[in-house]
């Protein structure tokens, strides 16, 4: 069963580093694209707010499934060229 391949730990484990990714793009936003970065920021920060909605009601695989949206958002932000970034270990860089 899926449920039980995501444990508290593996949830934990990308909350954190998504939120990492959050903070770290909220300081790295191109100036021309300012309005689609605080669209992005928006959709990522709501995605993280439902996961840890779901987290709390003990349903880790829509939390989890909301993590991964909110850290796609953030992606599609970074490979169009709204926050300059190069970390490859945290986002998906071109």
């Amino acid at each position: 069963m899926v449920a039980d391949k995501i444990s508290m730990q593996k949830l934990m484990k990308y909350l954190n580093l998504t939120n990492k990714a959050l903070e770290i793009i909220k300081n790295k936003i191109i100036k021309s694209r300012e309005s689609e970065a605080k669209k992005i920021i928006e959709m990522a920060a709501n995605y993280l707010s439902d996961a840890a909605h779901f987290e709390k009601k003990g349903d880790f695989v829509n939390a989890f499934a909301a993590v991964n949206y909110a850290h796609g958002w953030i992606d599609a932000g970074v490979r169009l060229g709204i926050f300059d970034v190069n970390d490859n270990k945290i986002f998906t860089v071109k």
